[in-house]
């Protein structure tokens, strides 16, 4: 899966969660048998773990030595030793072999604690016989043999519960305060579930910083390597995602990813570290008992798959219908204007209500599907419990099991549903989150049509006033048109002076100034920027030497100041309010109250269409470049003010070369040349003059907009 190989950036922070998940998991496992020992040994047994005894009287301690086999006897004797009282204490060699103990001592423990209840045996009289040497430990031994034979009915675990209860007889003997042992027990397993539960909670909140870091950290480097392919994409790449599709991926997507792969660290990891703990002491409480889990396990499987394969469709088809609703979201947004200027708000409102709906009833389908399987996960848990409580009934009624036991063997069982419960719900998630990967990885994996040569030929560019650009038999497509957009241009744009480029609407006028851009490439023939082919130029160096100034203007949000220097933010001031002098901004820059350092809102909406424009050229004149492209920039100024930005251009642009794309014909009646363009091909070039009288198409534009009067003056300003 693609979301799984991003771990791969945080492997260190990976492999320390799943050393802490261990911790974890060990202190979760340790708190049931710890309760087990609380109601088995806290309560049931007064404290006392141990079948031997840490004390025992000396005629107790002699009778267990006689009862036991030469070497167990002299096991017995190796562990304690006599005190000054007169009694026997367990030592450090008994201390260390306690368990191989409680084995050797529980059957002469029982015998003697009920040898009232056994035919045929008096303890005293046998351990007087033997003392003076009348019975031997062989006799012993088959007297012994004798009566375990008639406490056949008690396995191990029965013959353990009875020795235990023979040394707390011992210990009331010998007047050791019982409730004080019972206490200080459960004080002390008390404290110690206190600890494991407290390092389980610092374990927990480090595993969730640590995994919260992790997945900010992948959130954010899949958002750089996104934004950083999309600042590369051409307008092809862009016009194929689009850019609410884009927005949505940048946002929606990412943050899916993120949220999945804290899931992901903190439960997945988890489960089956659990499972498998969970499973161990599972087998170490009642192994008879763990088809039960197998059980659970199994259906849990089933309707899990169930709902799998429900669900997961609607899952898949999510993302694309969030890209739906922001789609028309935003174009709702954009053209809010012309909506309510044509009284469109109640089809706009219907058209947003269907996107609107169609993700609604498929979020509405997968969270009614995820939530008919909690309780049903419940159900399935709740049911498990009673089974196990009613099998493991029948276990403690053979004494096969404590109370304690079927505590703990109910809490594991729970911890491994738990677990596969938590794998489920991450098989559930994980689908969403990879089809997110997978939008994302289409965009970062997406190679750019517009890219660098490897070797730029930056250096063969010359330095001076102005740039000669030259179009060499150039014909254009856009990506998946049926036909050229342009057809067989040629044409030069010589250095330091000015072409212009009229023609009908969709003649392809804007097209060549995005091809001199190189927002597109060329589909045949060449453009050369001072007799170098762009195209082995690095995108930098071709753009540092032009200044562009799109169709529809566009301001950042930020001050004047930062737009007009945007090409370089370390702009003199001066060099600020130069561009702004020849673009005619001066007068409503200065008549604001904060002048240049006035605020300018997101796409410049607090500014009237012909400032913004004006600002856009300032903008591009601001920058050093040697070649001006204005692809239809005058539109919206008035004629006063269009007449006025030419005449400065023409006095302060001197040896800068000038592309203009324009309707108006006063806008280019000046130019030293005017291409004229027709369905994607030149029809006339020359000046205004020439084209006045050898040009039909231009002179059918000219006409039509200026007198012949303003037409053979040469300046309709």
């Amino acid at each position: 899966m693609h979301i799984i190989k991003y771990l791969k950036q945080v492997k260190l922070a990976v492999l320390l969660i799943v050393l802490l998940l261990v911790v974890q998991a060990f202190t979760d496992l340790s708190l049931p048998r710890y309760t087990a020992n609380i109601v088995d040994i806290g309560i049931q047994q007064s404290g006392v773990e141990h079948a031997s005894p840490q004390e025992m009287r000396d005629s107790t301690f002699d009778e267990v030595c006689m009862l036991s086999s030469p070497q167990d006897e002299q096991t017995i004797r190796d562990a304690y030793d006599e005190t000054d009282k007169g009694t026997y204490e367990l030592n450090d060699t008994g201390k260390s072999e306690r368990d191989d103990l409680d084995a050797i001592i529980s059957m002469p423990l029982v015998i003697i604690e009920y040898a009232d209840q056994i035919p045929d045996l008096d303890i005293n009289r046998l351990y007087a016989a033997y003392s003076a040497g009348m019975v031997t430990k062989d006799q012993v031994q088959q007297g012994i043999s004798q009566a375990a034979g008639q406490m056949d009915s008690f396995d191990e675990s029965m013959l353990e519960q009875q020795a235990i209860q023979a040394t707390i007889s011992e210990y009331e003997a010998l007047g050791i305060d019982m409730g004080q042992m019972q206490l200080d027990y459960l004080l002390g397993v008390g404290l110690i579930m206190v600890g494991l539960t407290a390092l389980g909670v610092v374990v927990s909140i480090i595993v969730a910083y640590i995994g919260s870091r992790a997945a900010a950290k992948i959130g954010h480097s899949l958002r750089s390597r996104l934004f950083s392919r999309v600042l590369s994409f051409s307008d092809a790449e862009i016009g194929r995602f689009s850019a609410a599709s884009l927005i949505t991926r940048g946002t929606n997507d990412v943050q899916q990813i993120q949220m999945v792969l804290v899931f992901m660290l903190r439960m997945l990891l988890y489960a089956p570290i659990l499972a498998i703990g969970g499973i161990i002491m599972v087998s170490t409480t009642n192994a008879a008992m763990s088809w039960i889990i197998v059980l659970a396990v199994v259906i849990l499987v089933i309707v899990v798959a169930v709902l799998f394969i429900v669900a997961m469709p609607k899952f898949k088809v999510m993302q694309s219908l969030i890209d739906r609703v922001n789609l028309v979201s935003r174009e709702i947004l954009n053209g809010l204007s012309v909506i309510r200027a044509f009284g469109r708000q109640p089809h706009e409102e219907e058209r947003f209500d269907e996107a609107s709906t169609v993700l609604m009833k498929n979020q509405l389908f997968v969270n009614r599907a995820m939530s008919f399987m909690f309780p049903l996960m419940m159900l399935i848990m709740n049911g498990i419990s009673v089974l196990i409580v009613w099998v493991a009934g029948g276990y403690i009624d053979d004494g096969t099991i404590q109370t304690g036991d079927m505590i703990a063997f109910i809490t594991y069982a729970m911890f491994i549903i738990m677990s596969f419960l938590m794998i489920s719900m991450m098989a559930v998630m994980l689908p969403r989150a990879d089809v997110a990967a997978q939008r994302i990885n289409e965009v970062v994996d997406t190679q750019p049509t517009i890219h660098d040569p490897e070797k730029p030929l930056d250096r063969d560019i010359r330095s001076g006033e102005g740039a000669a650009i030259e179009f060499d038999k150039v014909s254009f497509a856009y990506p998946d048109a049926p036909a050229n957009v342009l057809t067989d241009i040629s044409f030069t744009a010589e250095a330091g002076k000015t072409t212009a480029f009229i023609g009908s609407t969709g003649s392809g006028k804007s097209t060549i100034l995005k091809l001199v851009e190189r927002f597109y490439d060329v589909t045949q023939g060449s453009i050369t920027l001072d007799g170098v082919d762009i195209r082995e130029l690095s995108q930098k160096e071709l753009r540092r030497n032009l200044g562009y100034v799109p169709q529809k203007a566009f301001l950042f949000s930020g001050t004047i100041q930062s737009n007009i220097a945007y090409s370089n933010g370390c702009m003199r001031d001066a060099d600020v309010e130069r561009a702004a002098e020849i673009a005619q901004s001066t007068d409503f820059i200065e008549a604001k109250d904060d002048a240049y350092e006035s605020s300018i809102s997101q796409g410049g909406t607090n500014v009237s269409g012909g400032q913004r424009q004006r600002l856009a050229i300032a903008r591009a004149l601001a920058s050093e470049a040697r070649a001006y492209l204005f692809d239809d920039s005058f539109s919206a100024l008035d004629f006063k003010t269009d007449a006025a930005l030419r005449q400065a251009m023409n006095s302060q642009l001197k040896g800068k070369t000038v592309l203009i794309v324009a309707q108006r014909i006063s806008t280019i009646m000046q130019a030293d040349k005017i291409v004229v363009l027709d369905d994607g091909r030149i029809v006339g070039t020359g000046t205004h003059k020439e084209l006045m009288e050898g040009c039909e198409t231009y002179k059918e534009i000219a006409t039509s907009q200026l007198s012949v009067e303003e037409l053979m003056g040469g300046d309709a300003a």
